[in-house]
């Protein structure tokens, strides 16, 4: 339609980089590959292995969790058997 402008969408990791360094994220808006590609590649590696461990860690937490709960369980059944023993 005559008058109107086109919408595009604008991601966080857009606003990110833009507060970050805004030469940098007009660089990447014109198409420029990054320079440093092998330590961008290496920080993402990284990001991914640490998501990975701290989802192991969540899992963990939530297990310790449940075996305090039956531990509590079994404490409050054993007083329960010689109370009315």
């Amino acid at each position: 339609m005559p008058g109107q402008t086109s919408r595009k969408t604008i991601r966080a990791s857009d606003t990110g980089a833009y507060l970050y360094c805004r030469r940098a994220w007009w660089y990447r808006q014109q198409g420029y590959a990054s320079e440093n590609q092998a330590a961008l590649d290496q920080g993402t590696r990284f990001h991914h292995s640490h998501g990975w461990r701290v989802g192991g860690l969540q899992v963990l937490r939530k297990a310790a969790w449940l075996l305090f709960l039956a531990a509590l369980g079994l404490l409050g059944a054993a007083i329960l058997i010689q109370f009315f023993n």
